[in-house]
């Protein structure tokens, strides 16, 4: 299977392979690995509800579950870039401002020494 297709499930889970839950979903496993996932998804209510959600979308069809898992890998890449972009317009300019306060600083430090050598004399 293309691991392009295995992004969407990417540190979703730590306990079982994610090609393994791709492989159970088309039907690739022996009954020994069937139910070693089948025995995990006991343990693991949420992602056996998404395992569930996604049989019952693809169906017996592999190439349609392909399109799905495509399909929303596309619309999180876009969304994640979507919010990079927006962080980044929000974001100041901070290089800018800190050599402006640097240089009104060193301007009152410098009509503060004038004022006080003149006040002197």
């Amino acid at each position: 299977m293309n691991n392009d297709l295995l992004n969407i499930l990417s540190n979703s889970n730590k306990d079982i392979d994610n090609q393994k839950l791709m492989d159970y979903l088309s039907g690739k496993l022996n009954e020994e690995e069937k139910h070693e996932v089948e025995m995990w998804m006991v343990d693991n209510d949420f992602e056996n509800e998404a395992l569930e959600g996604l049989q019952q979308m693809a169906g017996s069809n592999n190439k349609k579950l392909e399109g799905y898992v495509d399909q929303l890998n596309k619309e999180l890449t876009q969304y994640i870039k979507q919010k990079k972009n927006l962080r980044e317009k929000r974001r100041i300019n901070t290089g800018f401002w800190i050599y402006v306060a640097i240089a009104f600083i060193l301007i009152i430090i410098i009509l503060a020494y004038m004022v006080i050598s003149r006040l002197s004399h």
